[in-house]
Formats: structure tokens, sequence, C-alpha cells
């Protein structure tokens, strides 16, 4: 009997990782269902390619969260952190944040995942740093979009309406992980959110 119970967390956990690996192949799928039906949907090999690298990517970035720390406020603002950057990084590479998706600008948000990923190296994932490097990247998303509005770079195909409302989509999402990150390290004595040497993960 105790050997049953010792064994079903990790049971457990591993039909999530299964269940969570299922949805994000599913992804891949859409797009290949839809080829079928309308010829608006239009997907090249090294675009299903693309899409599958960032979909592993999102994977391994949600298990690291779920390695790091127990807390599941940590756990809940690396999730958001790492949905956030997918769904930034998509709509860059699909369409463009800005105008249409061969305008220059566009690549100017790889410093957002850029920022993210070497500020998340620097804190070692620390709940207390990832707060800042959150606000960092909406900082740095804040950033661009205010210059591309200032120098009239999405025109004629995007107005600052619309570089707002989109930009500010993304630093409300980024915002919102810093806060969690932030509230995660207040739950801990360490105030890093990431477990003690010795203490269950």
């Amino acid at each position: 009997m105790s050997q049953t119970k010792e064994r079903s967390p990790e049971i457990g956990g591993s039909r999530w990782r299964l269940a969570g690996w299922s949805i994000l192949g599913m992804f891949l799928l859409v797009p290949l269902v839809a080829m079928q039906f309308t010829d608006e949907v239009v997907w090249t090999a090294s675009d299903f390619a693309i899409m599958g690298v960032l979909l592993v990517l999102v994977g391994f970035g949600f298990e690291g969260a779920a390695r790091v720390s127990p807390e599941p406020l940590y756990r809940a603002a690396g999730g958001l952190a790492v949905l956030s950057t997918f769904l930034l990084i998509w709509v860059d590479l699909a369409v463009g944040v800005i105008g249409i998706d061969d305008n220059p600008v566009n690549a100017w948000y790889l410093a957002v995942p850029g920022t993210g990923l070497l500020g998340a190296i620097l804190v070692r994932g620390r709940a207390r740093g990832m707060a800042v490097v959150m606000t960092a990247m909406a900082g740095v998303q804040t950033t661009i979009a205010v210059i591309a509005m200032a120098m009239g770079l999405g025109q004629p195909h995007a107005g600052p309406l619309e570089i707002a409302m989109v930009n500010g989509f993304f630093v409300v999402l980024f915002l919102a992980s810093a806060m969690l990150f932030a509230l995660a390290a207040g739950r801990r004595p360490d105030s890093l959110g990431v477990a003690r040497e010795g203490e269950p993960r």
C-alpha cells in the first residue's frame, strides 16, 4: 500500500506532462487541418519547423518553471512568462507586431525575449530577480512602441492607437507575471521562491 502511495505523485505528474505535451502537439495540427479546408492558411515546411521549435521551447519552459520551485505562485508566474513570450514571438513572426511582417522594426522585438533569457540566467530563476526581469521586458516592449509611434514607423499599415493596443497587451502580461513573481518571493522566508537545499521541490 505504501509503495502505491509513493508512486502516485510521480504517475500523476507524468500524466500531466503527457497531457501538456499532447496539447502543444495539437497546435501543430490546427494549421495542418485548416490547410485542407481553406486557402487562407498556407504553411510551408519551414513554418511548421519554426513553430515546432517554439512549442518545444514552451514545453521545456513550463517544465522548468515547475521544477525550480514548488510554490504555486511561482509556477503561475513562470507559466505566464513563457506563454507571453511565445505569443510575442509568434505574432512577430506571423504578422508582425507593428504593421506588416516585413517591417524592419519588428526585428527590434527580439530584444524583449532576449532580455528575458539573459535576465533569467543572471538571476538564476529566483522569484525576486524574475520580477525585475519581467518588469524590464515590459519596459523594453514599451520603449520600442514609443519609438515606433514617435517616428511613425507603423505607417501606413498601423496607426498609433493600434500600436499602443497591441504592445499594451503584452506589457500587461509581462507586468502580471512580474507581480506574481513578486508575490511568490514574499511567500518564502528567503524571498527567493526557490526551494532550499533539503526541502521538497
